[in-house]
């Protein structure tokens, strides 16, 4: 009998499993598809690892993982011979698998390389703020104060100026919320509106009278 060439995929060789893995299923897949039948003799490893471009070597694990699994029988001095297409399948079956899930431990060592590599960064960034906060509380005693304008409050419609709000209070405007946008530093000319964000600096003692002048 003849031995049959493979006209083998050559796609094989740039898969990321073992090549000697990826021969065996390509070896397979052709006998599933019955492109090679079963009883028929393979070409000798020397002549296939010229068609895959790979060592005989190679080609001898791939036909021995393919006769672990019943699929082809090895015959001293006579060759390859091709054994069972239904074994040929179930392994073809079974390496879908266990390729599927290489390929999924795969990506979850590259989601938690990913998420261990964002820790490192978010605790960078934390180490980062903890500083710059730290050296502004001491180049600046004043705390930041927060307060809403309220409806009710008197000060609506009237401009900061008008309102002597330093002197009033001994605490600077520094910047204003107002429906999601932010004023920054609003001059004596800024007025004020119902549910307006004050931010503020100023000392402990200001705060009774920012309340005050705000009802």
């Amino acid at each position: 009998m003849a031995a049959e060439p493979l006209q083998p995929n050559r796609a094989v060789k740039h898969e990321k499993s073992a090549i000697y893995e990826r021969i065996a299923v390509d070896i397979a897949k052709r006998i599933v598809n019955e492109e090679l039948a079963e009883g028929i003799k393979l070409s000798g490893r020397t002549i296939l690892s010229g068609e895959y471009g790979v060592s005989p070597e190679t080609i001898r694990r791939s036909f021995a993982i393919l006769e672990e699994q019943g699929v082809v029988a090895v015959m001293q001095n006579s060759g390859v011979v091709v054994k069972s297409r239904l074994k040929a399948k179930a392994f073809m079956e079974a390496y879908d698998k266990h390729d599927e899930s290489k390929h999924l431990l795969h990506r979850m060592r590259t989601l938690l390389e990913e998420h261990e590599a964002l820790d490192r960064e978010f605790f960078s960034l934390a180490k980062q703020l903890f500083t710059i906060n730290s050296r502004f509380a001491e180049a600046n005693p004043f705390p930041i104060i927060s307060q809403t304008v309220s409806q009710a409050s008197k000060v609506i419609g009237r401009s900061l100026g008008e309102l002597r709000f330093w002197q009033e209070t001994g605490a600077t405007v520094v910047a204003v919320r107002r429906e999601g946008a932010i004023t920054l530093s609003p001059g004596p000319y800024f007025c004020l509106q119902a549910e307006d964000i004050l931010m503020m600096v100023g000392p402990q003692d200001s705060l009774p009278r920012i309340e005050h002048l705000l009802q």
